[in-house]
């Protein structure tokens, strides 16, 4: 009688896959946020109360905490910010490249519009309004802040990431929709020490798109005809907000 209805319990026999990293207080984020910065689950109104007997908390982080989405005003002056996406422009399909064996053999891997079309050539084009992300394995640092910057003896970071030229290509090439990575930044290390700036980042946001930082579980997502959602507070003029994201699939 209820077709929604009826396709949410077909729905909920698929899989659903958490990609988000769970928070508390000793959760990591950049080291230019101010300390102090994060304060999760303070109670401020405690069971026994006689007003009303109840459990009240409080919260505050960065917009750029764990797993978390970036609108175009991060990096961009007078570029949109939160309140200008709605809830259809947080359902995406979903393509993950799985660039395991690359970083397995170099941590500061640049993926190249190369490694794209090889992801095509075995899966499909990728689609109008795509989430591209990159599974590279690197989620299994969270949360040793050390560790997801790959920080050497030298102080120097060290992680994978994306190029100009593979952005270039989901973008203006296929009109993907948001990009997403397990590392804590869009650009790869090298990429990133090389120009002295995030440039990749900058590219992304320039373009108004989306992107999701420190993603998980993209192991278990196949790397095509997944579906992602992404669920984040309806703050406005925010500039990035944790989220929660899932994918569905078969």
């Amino acid at each position: 009688m209820y077709r929604l209805w009826d396709a949410l319990e077909k729905a909920k026999d698929l899989r659903w896959i958490e990609l988000s990293h769970p928070l508390d207080n000793s959760s990591p984020y950049w080291s230019g946020i101010p300390e102090g910065s994060v304060e999760l689950s303070k109670t401020v109104y405690d069971w026994g109360m006689p007003q009303l007997d109840c459990l009240i908390q409080t919260f505050k982080f960065p917009g750029q905490f764990g797993t978390h989405i970036d609108f175009p005003g991060h990096f961009i002056k007078n570029a949109p910010l939160s309140e200008v996406y709605g809830v259809k422009d947080m359902v995406f399909p979903l393509c993950v490249v799985d660039l395991t064996k690359q970083v397995a053999e170099n941590p500061c891997y640049v993926v190249t519009a190369e490694d794209m079309k090889n992801y095509e050539a075995q899966y499909g084009q990728i689609p109008d309004g795509a989430f591209v992300a990159l599974y590279t394995g690197w989620s299994t640092r969270w949360p040793d802040m050390n560790a997801l910057s790959g920080t050497a003896e030298d102080g120097s970071e060290n992680f994978p990431g994306w190029s100009l030229e593979a952005l270039r290509y989901i973008y203006e090439e296929r009109n993907a929709a948001a990009n997403g990575h397990e590392t804590l930044d869009t650009d790869a290390s090298a990429v990133a020490a090389a120009e002295g700036d995030l440039v990749c980042e900058r590219y992304v946001l320039r373009q108004g798109k989306l992107q999701i930082e420190l993603l998980r579980n993209l192991d278990k997502v196949p790397p095509a005809g997944a579906v992602l959602v992404a669920a984040c507070p309806n703050i406005m003029g925010a500039t990035g907000l944790p989220v929660r994201a899932w994918a569905i699939t078969e």
